[in-house]
């Protein structure tokens, strides 16, 4: 079940990241903190959900890769981030957001037994 949950997540993962790359540079700076919101939700409900650093991991892996790939140029000299400064702080923001809830997420109890190490 917890493979479904992190298929489901990395998908979460790209759609966020092609929303967020379309809403972050056209209300700036209203649509850039609305993209950085639901990719730090994304990513910490992730971990949330799953229970550990993977839940938050897979959604921010893919949501890198992502980004990086829709900020490439393509052949024709079309890419879809704007010059200027929105799109640097939708990359650095959506990565530390990401390294955040990586480091920071706790893992949950399954049962609320011990392990007996205390």
């Amino acid at each position: 079940m917890r493979y479904v949950a992190y298929l489901a997540l990395a998908v979460l993962g790209v759609a966020v990241a092609v929303a967020g790359a379309l809403v972050q540079d056209a209300w700036f700076p209203g649509g850039l903190l609305l993209a950085l919101a639901g990719s730090g939700a994304l990513f910490w409900g992730g971990s949330k959900l799953t229970r550990n650093r993977v839940g938050a991991i897979v959604p921010a892996g893919l949501w890198l890769a992502t980004v990086l790939f829709l900020s490439s140029s393509r052949p024709e000299g079309d890419f879809l981030f704007a010059n200027g400064v929105a799109p640097y702080l939708y990359l650095l923001g959506g990565a530390m957001a990401g390294v955040m809830c990586a480091t920071l997420a706790q893992p949950g109890f399954t049962d609320g037994r011990s392990t007996g190490a205390r």
